[in-house]
């Protein structure tokens, strides 16, 4: 058989890896959640007669989760070339449940219909994550010795900022300038999209202080949502004017300030708040710097207060600068490119994307990635579900990536 043919003879245990693993909850603490100890020992154990070269766990320290880690496991092949990795990286921890009662089946129950796999994680990560370990156990199977080594990274935490996962393993230096990366995690329909750049994430928290007081006698204080909203207004608009600038790698090709969350500034009606807080997520082309975003911010935030009375202070919740975007003509784009073309007969194009992924710290840290996968994208949402064809066949396109010549 060839690569491809052991893939997809590989099918029903693909299948029944992914359901008994969705089986698992693996959401994180600051999600309401343990963790993804009890995910991660499973991975270990179903792979470890698999005949990788090498398995191990890089565990971070989080006293708030169960057995008080965040476990993170690499399972490597060695190479011909053992100076140099090829890497898939995808993550273990999944969005919590959400609105139960939007979901037809229960969401830690996984239920194999239609072709589907329906379940909590089951696109995101879990297909990734699955496929990227049989890509790797048909490559073993195959009796074939990829170029380089070919290591598969199931990381924590990246659904609440990756600091215990993909950014863990950065610090412990396990990634050098040449290694090859590929992180599945974003994707369409068609799996004729490359990702070799993300927006940065910038996320501010707006507090607006006033005086309160009983709303017949509004004079006597000073209405902090009144004042706070005037800035929203004001500060949408210039923010818009100021960083309009175009990037046609990006859908849409232009730096987003949507005020999103709002908190409770009070629980009675009949009286003027003192305090008010709201939130911007903006998603930022790498043409601007997230500190000149915030330095006019403060430059409104001035003189609204000094019109109004109120003091408004702007500060960042979570700001993470966009590294460059990985070059469309590094190795890694390049190997990717021919094994999709190879697999599903399609060219894929390159974008760019707003949301994060645990590429965004691996170009930081100098080293090319790319990101691609086959979704139909129903990630976060109730009844969300992966299609057992796109797992096989991403899957194929994986280790394809271990041969230059194949």
């Amino acid at each position: 058989m060839n690569l491809s043919e052991t893939v997809e003879s590989l099918k029903d245990e693909m299948v029944k890896a992914m359901v008994e693993m969705l089986r698992i909850e693996a959401i994180s603490p600051e999600s309401g959640g343990k963790g993804e100890l009890k995910r991660a020992e499973f991975l270990e154990k179903w792979m470890s007669g698999f005949g990788f070269d090498e398995i191990k766990r890089c565990d971070a320290e989080d006293s708030r989760a169960e057995g008080e880690v965040r476990p993170n496991i690499i399972a490597t092949i060695y190479g011909k070339n053992r100076e140099r990795t090829i890497w898939v990286i995808s993550h273990m921890d999944t969005v919590p449940v959400g609105d139960i009662s939007k979901w037809e089946t229960d969401p830690f129950d996984p239920v194999v219909r239609d072709g589907k796999i329906y379940g909590r994680g089951a696109e995101d990560n879990g297909q990734s994550l699955i496929a990227s370990m049989y890509a790797a156990k048909a490559i073993i199977d195959s009796g074939m010795k990829p170029d380089y080594n070919f290591s598969v990274a199931f990381v924590s935490d990246e659904e609440t900022g990756s600091k215990y996962g993909i950014q863990h393993l950065v610090k412990l230096g396990l990634f050098k300038k040449d290694d090859l990366v590929v992180v599945p995690d974003h994707g369409v329909p068609e799996g004729n999209e490359i990702e070799i750049a993300e927006k940065s994430i910038y996320w501010v928290k707006v507090t607006t202080y006033g005086k309160q007081t009983h709303s017949s006698i509004p004079h006597t204080g000073i209405n902090a949502l009144r004042a706070g909203s005037r800035y929203l207004v004001e500060v949408d608009r210039a923010l818009h004017e100021r960083f309009s600038e175009r990037n046609e790698l990006f859908s849409p090709p232009i730096s987003t300030f949507e005020p999103t969350k709002k908190e409770e500034n009070q629980p009675n009606i009949n009286a003027v708040p003192g305090e008010d807080v709201f939130y911007f997520d903006m998603r930022i082309i790498p043409e601007h710097n997230i500190a000149d975003i915030m330095g006019l911010m403060n430059e409104v935030a001035e003189r609204v207060s000094k019109e109004t009375g109120a003091r408004i202070v702007p500060e960042v919740y979570r700001g993470e600068q966009s590294p460059p975007p990985t070059p469309p003509d590094s190795e890694v784009v390049m190997r990717l490119s021919r094994a999709i073309e190879k697999v599903r007969e399609i060219k894929p194009k390159l974008v760019g994307i707003g949301g994060g992924t645990c590429a965004a710290y691996i170009r930081q840290a100098g080293i090319p990635a790319a990101v691609w996968s086959t979704i139909d994208e129903t990630m976060h949402q109730a009844n969300e579900y992966c299609k057992i064809e796109n797992l096989v066949n991403d899957a194929k396109v994986f280790a394809l990536l271990g041969f230059r010549q194949i």
